[in-house]
């Protein structure tokens, strides 16, 4: 089923992602992840794509999503990356994933990689370029990432609105927003998205953040805020790891809470492959998203 019906539902609808294991003879644990997410009954389940840009990473993320499709009948989102591809990587991709019934694609640039420079020339240079070739073909419902506090390399947020308006011209059928603990942020983001002509569907990517080194780290890489109540919580409760878990889990159903009250009603758990922490932030919503 392609996400963008499923958006269209009318339904509260929470998704989960994972990350395939970085070598292919542990896709077994990984199975296990998947059939324990599945069992939670998700709109639908992403799984990530490496950085090296090979065939090699892209059939590690290809079994993983047929795990998702074929194997627990959950409809598959698989991510495709084109900062280091070729044009044989990217069709490999497509033509398998069409021959294994996966339509469902988010379209990303990818991270560069340290001491990586972008040939002025080379074919892919954004998501854009990536999604617009996807289009093409026809096959796929296409999605792409979008930054509610703005991409670390945009200029400023304007540009950066300017840049995922490409993006959706290009062909992506919905967006994906990065993780965002403050929801009056993604509030005010998606006003502008609207007053900008950007109509997609947004799914809203919730992060369950039950580490504080994690969250530090994760606020240095993505330039996501940390609102003071978090914070808070982090600084009480972050020496202690069950605390810290119950705690997060709490915060995050809270947001989740939140957001549905306030329309936003397709959620995106990043699951950091934990599917007990994506269990119980679904427990705790049992009403609210039946």
């Amino acid at each position: 089923m392609k996400i963008k019906d499923i958006l269209a539902n009318g339904k509260v609808n929470v998704s989960c992602e994972l990350s395939p294991p970085k070598e292919l003879t542990s896709l077994n644990n990984t199975a296990e992840i998947v059939a324990e997410l599945a069992k939670l009954n998700p709109a639908f389940i992403s799984v990530t794509y490496g950085a090296a840009g090979t065939i090699a990473t892209a059939e590690k993320t290809i079994e993983v999503a047929r795990q998702i499709q074929c194997d627990n009948k959950i409809t598959a989102l698989a991510h495709l990356t084109c900062i280091n591809a070729e044009d044989e990587i990217i069709d490999h991709t497509l033509n398998t994933l069409h021959a294994d019934g996966i339509e469902n694609i988010l379209a990303l640039r990818g991270d560069i990689p340290e001491g990586y420079e972008i040939n002025p020339n080379a074919k892919y240079r954004h998501a854009s370029d990536l999604a617009a070739k996807i289009k093409a073909r026809g096959d796929f419902c296409i999605g792409g990432a979008c930054y509610p506090e703005g991409h670390v390399e945009s200029e400023n947020r304007a540009n950066d609105i300017e840049n995922l308006k490409i993006k959706v011209d290009a062909g992506c059928d919905f967006l994906t927003t990065q993780m965002f603990f403050d929801n009056n942020i993604l509030y005010s983001f998606m006003f502008r998205l609207l007053k900008s002509g950007i109509d997609v569907p947004i799914v809203a990517g919730i992060m369950p953040v039950v580490n504080a080194k994690q969250i530090e780290r994760i606020c240095h890489l993505s330039g996501t805020a940390l609102p003071p109540r978090f914070a808070a919580i982090v600084d009480r409760f972050g020496s202690n790891p069950a605390s810290m878990r119950q705690a997060g889990i709490a915060y995050m159903t809270e947001q989740i809470i939140d957001l549905v009250a306030n329309g936003v009603t397709n959620i995106h758990i990043y699951t950091m492959n934990k599917p007990d922490i994506a269990k119980s932030i679904m427990e705790n919503l049992s009403d609210i998203i039946n």
